[in-house]
């Protein structure tokens, strides 16, 4: 294989949680927190993420205050506690013969690590490490902290790992740490901002699950 580890970015990376979850989840905590504000459309939802990213958006234009952030987060954590996204078709393969031929798999998101590894195991999968939103936060992507901790772990060199995301915080991470970084450009397909930026500075930029697939086991 071309790569010793793959580091995966779990939301529109590895599952279709944005459109299933997330988005869905957004609409129920604004209609109870800001019930006058139109509500954006899936694609502005996106774009939200990607720039200035959803803290900053909750918090500098619909100016939610502390208080308002525990409620945001348990309304979130309440709505995706008992659903399980799916995986982006012919990913969970990927993830199968990834490990049955000797690799590592670790996922690195703003998910919570809890429910990224339901989401595995309820999918007949496993990952090696998880960092998700519970890390400190100076710990979470874009911190290079979880790449680092991968390669101490198991003894591998930058080189050793591919960092996968459909954002620019895993592209920012991967850079820090000297990896690799492949686009998932199958996560937020119709969205010219995101795509304009992840062609421009990833080392890799993959249209779909195939053309990622066969470019980590090298059969083209």
């Amino acid at each position: 294989m071309k790569y010793k580890c793959l580091v995966l970015d779990h939301d529109d990376t590895s599952v279709k949680s944005t459109s299933e979850l997330h988005y869905p989840a957004f609409r129920l905590i604004m209609e109870k927190m800001r019930p006058n504000h139109e509500i954006p459309s899936l694609r502005t939802f996106i774009e939200k993420n990607f720039e200035p990213g959803i803290v900053p958006y909750y918090q500098d234009e619909l100016g939610f205050t502390g208080d308002e952030f525990l409620l945001e987060q348990k309304m979130w954590k309440d709505y995706i506690k008992d659903k399980t996204p799916h995986f982006f078709e012919g990913f969970v393969d990927i993830i199968k013969r990834f490990k049955e031929q000797g690799g590592y798999v670790c996922v690195v998101s703003h998910s919570l690590g809890e429910e990224i590894m339901r989401h595995y195991s309820e999918n007949g999968i496993t990952a090696d490490m998880i960092f998700g939103r519970e890390l400190p936060i100076e710990q979470q992507k874009p911190n290079p902290y979880p790449l680092h901790k991968i390669m101490e772990t198991y003894n591998l060199k930058p080189e050793d790992l591919i960092m996968v995301d459909d954002l620019r915080f895993g592209h920012e991470m991967a850079e820090a740490a000297g990896v690799d970084f492949a686009a998932a450009g199958w996560g937020y397909e119709g969205v010219p901002i995101v795509e304009e930026y992840m062609r421009e500075n990833s080392d890799y930029y993959f249209e779909t699950v195939e053309e990622f697939s066969a470019f980590i086991f090298e059969e083209k």
